[in-house]
């Protein structure tokens, strides 16, 4: 049984983010069809949406490739979320039920488990679970849509963030501020620390230069 264009869409998506696919990596699609069990034609329009998304680029006589993103970029993409989770974080905390808080206070408990037993890993899943919950609170739909396309570009950068000695203890106590402000359902304050959180995320990029 042949799989879907949307399943395969959603596949090929999910192995760039997880670094199954590397940057430059050549996507055949007589590859992915058998791999997806899916049909060419369902491979090449999942290949077409992922360019239109910035994570895969065309290149001329070669086919498809995961797209590389420089350092730069990473840093472009960044100040573009820094703006967009500000606006999710205020959003959220607008509409922010008791059962929604004890949810992030739950999330940042984990956090909070993950960085003091060392697990780097498990920090950064629960470190994207928070985001993504965040952004589902808002419910601002076209936020939530920019922001899962961008996060997509940038992973390779993160993850090497996330394994910068000491890295991880920063991040959380920036994360445990953008929940408080949630839970408080204070949209100013949780803006404001969502902001401060990517600024320091941007500053960390930027020490790749150095």
């Amino acid at each position: 049984m042949s799989t879907d264009s949307g399943t395969v869409l959603d596949a090929i998506r999910d192995g760039i983010v997880r670094g199954e696919f590397v940057p430059d990596q050549r996507l055949v699609e007589a590859d992915l069809s058998e791999r997806f069990s899916a049909s060419r034609s369902s491979v090449r329009s999942a290949l077409l949406q992922l360019t239109n998304e910035g994570l895969v680029e065309r290149v001329q006589h070669r086919g498809a490739r995961v797209r590389a993103v420089s350092l730069a970029e990473a840093i472009e993409i960044t100040e573009v979320r820094m703006v967009v989770e500000g606006l999710c974080a205020a959003k959220a905390a607008e509409r922010v039920t008791q059962a929604d808080a004890d949810g992030l206070r739950d999330i940042g408990a984990r956090m909070s488990e993950a960085v003091a037993s060392g697990d780097v890993l498990g920090y950064s899943e629960i470190n994207q679970l928070l985001h993504r919950r965040i952004r589902e609170l808002s419910r601002q739909t076209t936020a939530g849509g920019v922001l899962e396309r961008l996060r997509g570009q940038i992973v390779r950068h993160q993850f090497r963030l996330a394994m910068q000695p000491g890295r991880p203890a920063v991040s959380l106590g920036e994360h445990l501020a953008i929940i408080d402000a949630i839970c408080s359902g204070d949209p100013e304050t949780a803006e404001r620390a969502a902001r401060r959180h990517l600024r320091g995320v941007i500053e960390a990029l930027r020490a790749y230069e150095i």
